[in-house]
């Protein structure tokens, strides 16, 4: 039985797009990583939590809750939890789709603060130019090199969800549907 689902990919490929979308479906309870990564504050993901912290309170959750979707990545502070999953999905998407999707977001949710002359225009650029590394980047850092090492020492099933940008999330939610039904069979 699939009960405990990872989401993983770069930052604008969807994971927590469809992680909801699923979590909605199945019923399952949906957690994303950035909420253990990051502290609440008033400029929000400014402040990372401490690693102990994140674990601790990642683990209260996953622990007890009994069918759950993980979306975001937890490569190196999160490895504890690997044998918890019961079905990882992968998502991968061309940089150019996924860096005019976070502009667009950090637009929805900063407007004028991310322009040349606004008080997050520093954080904005350097998260975008972060973002854009993801292809490129070695295994130090949130990268594709990095997820794929991680992804290789996986004990259970993976599905890959790449480059496919024409299909809607509902189709995504099929896909992984599929494979679930086919693990209950």
């Amino acid at each position: 039985m699939i009960n405990k689902i990872h989401i993983l990919g770069a930052s604008g490929s969807g994971t927590s797009t469809l992680a909801k979308a699923l979590s909605e479906k199945l019923g399952y309870k949906h957690f994303d990583t950035d909420d253990y990564y990051w502290i609440p504050t008033d400029e929000p993901f400014t402040k990372v939590r401490q690693i102990q912290d994140r674990q601790s309170l990642l683990q209260k959750d996953l622990t007890n809750t009994p069918q759950w979707i993980l979306s975001g990545s937890l490569c190196g502070w999160g490895d504890m939890f690997v044998p918890y999953f019961d079905l990882v999905v992968f998502i991968w998407i061309p940089k150019e789709i996924r860096i005019k999707r976070l502009i667009e977001r950090e637009q929805n949710r900063y407007g004028k603060e991310i322009e040349t002359n606004g008080s997050r225009y520093q954080s904005f650029k350097e998260f975008i130019e972060w973002a854009a590394s993801y292809d490129e980047a070695d295994v130090e850092t949130r990268s594709r090199a990095m997820h794929e090492q991680w992804i290789s020492e996986l004990k259970c099933p993976v599905i890959r969800i790449e480059g496919d940008i024409t299909s809607s999330v509902q189709e995504r939610v099929s896909k992984v549907l599929e494979m679930i039904n086919t693990a209950r069979a």
